[in-house]
């Protein structure tokens, strides 16, 4: 149960074999850079699964190793695209295999909470870098506030807020 995997090892992630099964999938459509995968799975998922570099081209290597997928220099990028073998191997295992995708096209819609995270980061060195000490001390006490609220909402205990 491959789409399972993807949800028990948490939102936004999925286990090694799916980021496999998702990377070979994607290049049955066309070639594409490690970008361009990275981009397709997040806009296949909604923005719920953004596979890191870190993710996807060890994943590329091993896939090429293994015959599945060949690469080539094309404009200072690697272009990956999947071989007769890697496309033979998709048609025999997918059922096996399932669609690492399906887990997150049934999910709720979820709020962006890494988009969010960056858009505090980046307000966060606005302050740091440009405000005065007692704009960074009410930063200071924003963000101790922030963490004990987010530790509550783990607790069970926290208030709905709202926005």
């Amino acid at each position: 149960m491959v789409g399972a995997a993807a949800q028990v090892a948490g939102p936004g992630r999925a286990q090694r074999g799916d980021v496999r099964t998702a990377v070979l999938l994607l290049l049955l459509g066309e070639p594409m850079h490690g970008y361009q995968i990275m981009q397709a799975m997040s806009d296949r998922t909604g923005g719920a699964w953004r596979p890191s570099p870190a993710a996807i081209y060890p994943t590329i290597a091993q896939l090429e190793g293994g015959g599945l997928v060949t690469t080539r220099e094309e404009g200072g990028r690697r272009l990956v695209a999947l071989t007769s073998e890697g496309r033979a191997q998709l048609e025999e295992r997918s059922a096996r295999l399932g669609d690492p995708f399906a887990d997150f096209a049934d999910a709720p819609d979820r709020p962006d909470l890494r988009d969010l995270l960056h858009q505090l980061h980046a307000v966060v060195r606005q302050i740091e870098v440009g405000g005065d000490a007692t704009q960074l001390e009410a930063a200071a006490n924003v963000l101790v506030q922030a963490r004990r609220s987010l530790y509550l909402i783990l607790a069970g205990e926290a208030e709905d807020v709202g926005e």
